[in-house]
């Protein structure tokens, strides 16, 4: 008669598992895919123009962590002259991690004066915001903040 091995799990058998098992996990992810910088990148140069970024005279004040996904508080204020002949001529909101990244463009004229705006919107999950301005001289500015999210707020 064969005589069967007792099985025993020792403590370096149960972290290599468990390390095993935590690794896969991560490598499953959540099933939902990062959006590739690049792919972003192609559509502010899209939407505000192919260039270098100047990543000044754009403030985004947003806090570093929205308690709601649906409603995702974004201050944006711009310290840029708005002249005849010197101004912002428009600003897009990029999310890097939407479903749909580009979330609004807004043009403007000299009238307008100093730009300074909020609006709220809605966000999956943690990512990069982009605000991105072009000047009527065709220069870029922006700024990039990364903003966690507690509740998502957007369905696939």
């Amino acid at each position: 008669m064969r005589q069967l091995k007792k099985l025993a799990l020792t403590r370096r058998g149960f972290f290599r598992g468990a390390g095993l098992a935590g690794m896969a996990v991560l490598a499953a992810g959540t099933g939902v895919p990062r959006r590739a910088s690049a792919e972003v990148d192609a559509l502010v140069a899209e939407h505000m123009g192919a260039g270098p970024i100047a990543m000044e005279k754009v403030t985004l004040s947003a806090p570093p962590t929205a308690e709601n996904g649906t409603l995702v508080r974004i201050p944006i204020e711009v310290d840029h002259p708005m002249e005849a002949n010197n101004f912002i001529q428009s600003l897009g909101i990029f999310v890097d991690n939407n479903p749909s990244p580009f979330v609004a463009k807004f043009d403007f004229t000299p009238e307008v004066g100093k730009i300074g705006l909020e609006l709220r919107i809605k966000m999956a999950k943690a990512s990069k915001v982009r605000v991105i301005c072009k000047s009527n001289t065709g220069k870029l500015f922006g700024t990039i903040k990364e903003i966690s999210v507690a509740e998502g707020g957007c369905a696939g």
